[in-house]
Order: structure tokens, then C-alpha cells, then sequence
């Protein structure tokens, strides 16, 4: 496996989308937003992926970037919807095709206002170490 992006990312939306409290706060969770999607909403952001081999295994670090787009005046409902997605991701299990011992912790976030004053987002990356499936070798 050359790289996890794709099975990352079906992974991480999965598991935000399977969620009720999460999806109880927001429209919706979108890789590519509609055009009328109503706001609060979270948006699938890129993914960064770095080797992490170690002597006897192939492994992967990748930073995952989510953002958090909110009308509300302030930052409070946007505030909400990022500890939802904490309670989901942060530190829990995370099962991802191809690779074993996925780890995830929330690596920062940063609020922000968009050129739209009205709107409020906020820019969520969290990290994840993942060690690449290698077929058994034959005694």
C-alpha cells in the first residue's frame, strides 16, 4: 500500500456520519458541499501523508484536516460542533482499510471568520499514525 488517503477519508467521514450527536448539530458532513446546504455544516478538508516506517514495518503519519462552518452569531455553535467531533474522534478507535494500530488525537484548531462576515469557521486538524497490513510470511 503506497498510501491510506482514500480509505482514511472514507474512514473519518464514516465515523463523524454514524454519529447522532455530531449530526444532530449539523446539516451534514460533505466531502463536496451543495449548493443549498443549510449551515451548521462540516466540510472533509485535504490530507497530508508522511512515511512513518520503523525496522520492521511500513507505517504512516497523516494530518487530517476537518472545518466547521456556522451562521450563529459568535463562535459558540461552531464551538459545540467541534467538541462533538473531539468526542468522536479524539483518541477513539478508528478502523481504516489496509492499515492495524490506528491512533487519532486532535493536533490543534483554529477559529476563524470568513471574507462572508456573517459566517464563522473553524479549522480542525487532527493527526493519525497508522501501520501499513503486510502479508504473513510463510515459515
Amino acid at each position: 500500500m503506497a498510501t491510506a488517503l482514500w480509505p482514511l477519508q472514507q474512514a473519518v467521514y464514516a465515523k463523524l456520519t454514524a454519529d447522532t450527536t455530531l449530526m444532530g448539530l449539523v446539516s451534514g458532513v460533505y466531502d463536496e458541499v451543495p449548493e443549498d446546504v443549510e449551515f451548521p455544516y462540516v466540510t472533509l478538508g485535504s490530507i497530508t501523508e508522511l512515511p512513518d516506517d520503523a525496522h520492521d514495518r511500513q507505517g504512516l503519519t497523516a494530518q487530517v484536516v476537518l472545518h466547521v462552518w456556522s451562521k450563529y452569531r459568535g463562535y459558540a455553535e461552531a464551538a459545540r460542533i467541534l467538541a462533538a467531533m473531539d468526542q468522536v474522534l479524539d483518541r477513539k478507535p478508528l478502523a481504516v482499510d489496509g492499515v492495524t494500530d490506528v491512533s487519532i488525537a486532535q493536533a490543534q484548531h483554529q477559529s476563524m471568520r470568513d471574507s462572508d462576515p456573517t459566517i464563522r469557521h473553524i479549522n480542525v486538524q487532527y493527526r493519525v499514525w497508522m501501520t501499513v497490513q503486510t502479508a504473513q510470511k510463510e515459515a
